[in-house]
């Protein structure tokens, strides 16, 4: 901001395990949207490491970061994100042929993700056709689809009620018990009980780790 610098995050160490579901939470403005795009691949530290997957990411080029975002990193947003005019299958199927995965693969990949998460009889309804808690779970099936080992939510229930919240969180936790690593970002205090670890940011530092 002109000649103000505005750090928002500052002096931040952690460390998350393979496996390990962890919540990130924190007031708005505190920094926890910085630290996920950070360890979503999407923006690089202007200082500092980052290592994901023991490999130093923190300032590869943006196509290479581009990949590793696509090999290692399932994105569910709470706004969805899904493209209207295509069914939910298709949705699914997306992220998979964008990665060149052949094709009796990445539909055998996308039935099983929508199997998953019990929308199988909904595979071919566009998400007009679908409640707000279907299509979230039609974005969980498109983040797991490829079987990142990384799996990063942002805010997944806060365009639900409590019931299809409830769906969403128990669905991250089934995945974590298949071995996925669960990255939650966000504000609600019960949702961040729900992982095994909760890191709480304030000001741009982790103030309980």
């Amino acid at each position: 901001m002109g000649e103000n610098i505005i750090n928002a995050l500052s002096g931040i160490s952690l460390d998350i395990a393979a496996g390990e579901f962890v919540s990130v939470t924190g007031a708005s403005g505190s920094g926890k949207t910085t630290l996920m795009n950070i360890l979503g691949c999407l923006d690089a530290p202007s200082e500092g490491q980052y290592i994901l997957d023991g490999e130093d990411v923190s300032h590869m080029s943006r196509r290479r970061l581009s990949s590793i975002r696509n090999l290692k990193i399932g994105f569910i947003f709470q706004g969805y994100n899904l493209i209207p005019t295509l069914t939910a299958r298709e949705n699914v199927l997306l992220p998979l042929i964008y990665r060149k995965t052949p094709l009796h693969i990445r539909e055998e990949l996308a039935d099983n993700a929508l199997e998953l998460v019990g929308l199988s009889k909904r595979a071919n309804h566009c998400p007009a056709e679908l409640s707000g808690g279907q299509q979230q779970r039609v974005a969980v099936a498109r983040a797991i689809a490829a079987k990142p080992p990384l799996i990063l939510a942002d805010e997944p229930c806060g365009s639900l009620d409590s019931k299809a919240g409830a769906e969403i969180m128990r669905t991250l936790r089934e995945l974590n018990g298949a071995g996925r690593t669960v990255i939650l970002i966000t504000h609600d205090r019960n949702a961040a009980e729900t992982a095994d670890k909760i890191i709480e940011i304030s000001d741009g530092q982790v103030t309980d780790n």
